[in-house]
C-alpha cells in the first residue's frame, strides 16, 4: 500500500496487544473495555493467529503477510485493508465489510466469509486545503487475484466487480453470492457449490468448474468461454420418473417390502437417479437400497435407515444423515463432503450369527464432514479423503484408518 507516512501508523506488538485484550473486554462487557480502533495502523508480518476482533474497525490497515489463522473478524470493517499473502486459514469473516480489500495471494482456505462484502472501493482522504488523496494499494484494490479458498465459506457473499483471477475457490461454498461482473478468469472452482449465484455479466473464461453445483445459476448470463464443465450438478428436474414409475412411488414399495419383510413391495435397485426432487428422506425405512452414483445433494435424511445400503459413488454433499443408520452401506467413492453424519451408526452390520459387514467408506470423500459422535467401530476409511472431519467423540475402535 502506498501513502504518506502520516496516514499509516506504525503499532508495536505490545500496543496491538493491549488493544486486543482492551477490545475482549469490551466484547465480553466487562468494565475497561473499549472497543479496537486499528484504522491505517501497520500490522504487516505480525502474528496474530486465535485474536478476537470482532466488531473491530481495521479501516485502511496494513496486513500484508500477517498470520490471522484462526482468528476472528465477525462484522469487522476491513474496508481498504491490504490483506496481500496473509495468512487466513479458517478465519472468521462473516459479515466483514472488505470492500477495497486487497486479497492477491492471501490464504482463505476454509475461512467462514458468509455475507461479507467483498466489493471494489477506495478510501478518500483529506489533504492539504479542500483537496482529497485516494488511499491506493500496489495491486488493485477488492481483488483475490491468486488467492487460496478452498472449502471457504462464501454464501451470499457480495462481490459484484470483484477481481479474482486465478484464484483457487475448490470446494468453496458460494452459494447465494452476488458475482455480477466479477472476473474469474482461469479460476478454480472444482466442486464448488454456485447455487442461486447470481453471475450477470461475470467472465469464468479458461475456469475449471468439474463437478461444480450450477443449480439456479443462469449459465447464459456469463461468460463460459473454453471452461471445463464436466460432471457439473445442474438444477432438479421436478419430478423423476424410473422405467415410467415416479421415483416416488419406487421409495413407498421399497418401504413397504422393508416393512412387511418381503411380503409386499418391491426392492429399489437403480443408479444415477437425482432424489433432489424428493426434497427429503427423513426417517425413511430404506434399508437394503441400491443407487450406486445417485444425487442426494443437499438433503435431508435425518435418521433414516439405510443398513445394507449401496451408495457407491453417491453424490451425498451437504446431506444432513444425522442419527442415520448406515451400518454395512457401501460408500465407496461415495461424496460426503461437508455432510452432517453427528451420531450416525457407521458400525457393523450383523447378518447372521458371528458374520458382520461392515460399513465401507474406502476412497470417499469427506472433507468438512461433521463425525462427531458417530459410531464407526471397524469402519473402513482406507484411501478417503478426512480434510477438516470433526471426529470428537466418535467411536472409532478397530476402524481403518490411515495415518
Amino acid at each position: 500500500m502506498s501513502a504518506a507516512p502520516s496516514i499509516i501508523r506504525p503499532l508495536d506488538f505490545t500496543a496491538v496487544k493491549a488493544v486486543i485484550e482492551a477490545h475482549g473486554r469490551y466484547l465480553s462487557g466487562r468494565s475497561g473495555g473499549k472497543r479496537a480502533n486499528l484504522t491505517y495502523v501497520d500490522l504487516s508480518n505480525m502474528s496474530l493467529a486465535g485474536v478476537d476482533l470482532g466488531d473491530a474497525d481495521l479501516t485502511g490497515a496494513r496486513l500484508a503477510g500477517a498470520s490471522l489463522h484462526g482468528a476472528s473478524l465477525k462484522r469487522a470493517i476491513l474496508f481498504g485493508c491490504d490483506l496481500r499473502e496473509a495468512d487466513l486459514r479458517t478465519c472468521d469473516l462473516s459479515q466483514a465489510d472488505l470492500r477495497g480489500a486487497c486479497l492477491r495471494g492471501a490464504n482463505l482456505a476454509g475461512a467462514n466469509l458468509a455475507g461479507c462484502d467483498l466489493r471494489e472501493g477506495s478510501i478518500a482522504l483529506q489533504g492539504n486545503g479542500q483537496s482529497f488523496k485516494i488511499l491506493k494499494h500496489e495491486r488493485r484494490p477488492g481483488e483475490l487475484d491468486y488467492a487460496v479458498l478452498q472449502g471457504a465459506n462464501l454464501s451470499g457473499a457480495q462481490m459484484s466487480g470483484t477481481h479474482a483471477i486465478s484464484a483457487d475457490f475448490t470446494e468453496a461454498d458460494l452459494s447465494g453470492a452476488c458475482l455480477n461482473g466479477a472476473k474469474l478468469v482461469n479460476a478454480v472452482l472444482d466442486g464448488a457449490d454456485l447455487s442461486n449465484a447470481d453471475v450477470f455479466h461475470a467472465d469464468f473464461a479458461g475456469a475449471t468448474m468439474k463437478d461444480a453445483v450450477v443449480s439456479g445459476v443462469r449459465l447464459d448470463d456469463a461468460n463460459f468461454e473454453r471452461v471445463d464443465l464436466s460432471e457439473v450438478l445442474r438444477a432438479p428436474p421436478p419430478i423423476v420418473y424410473v422405467d415410467d414409475r415416479p421415483l416416488g412411488d419406487l421409495i413407498n414399495d421399497h418401504e413397504r417390502y422393508c416393512k412387511s419383510g418381503g411380503v409386499e413391495g418391491q426392492v429399489m435397485k437403480v443408479s444415477r437417479v437425482d432424489f433432489r426432487p424428493l426434497k427429503q428422506l427423513r426417517r425413511r425405512m430404506l434399508t437394503g437400497m441400491g443407487a450406486q452414483k445417485s444425487v442426494f445433494f443437499g438433503l435431508n435424511m435425518e435418521g433414516a435407515e439405510l443398513q445394507g445400503c449401496d451408495l457407491t459413488g453417491a453424490d451425498l454433499r451437504g446431506v444432513v444423515l444425522r442419527d442415520a443408520d448406515l451400518r454395512g452401506a457401501k460408500l465407496i467413492g461415495a461424496k460426503l463432503n461437508k455432510a452432517d453424519l453427528r451420531g450416525a451408526k457407521l458400525g457393523p452390520l450383523m447378518i447372521a450369527e458371528g458374520r458382520f459387514i461392515r460399513t465401507d467408506l474406502t476412497r470417499a470423500v469427506l472433507k468438512g464432514a461433521d463425525l462427531r459422535d458417530c459410531h464407526a467401530r471397524r469402519a473402513r476409511f482406507l484411501e478417503a479423503e478426512l480434510q477438516g472431519v470433526k471426529f470428537d467423540g466418535a467411536d472409532l475402535l478397530e476402524a481403518e484408518l490411515e495415518t
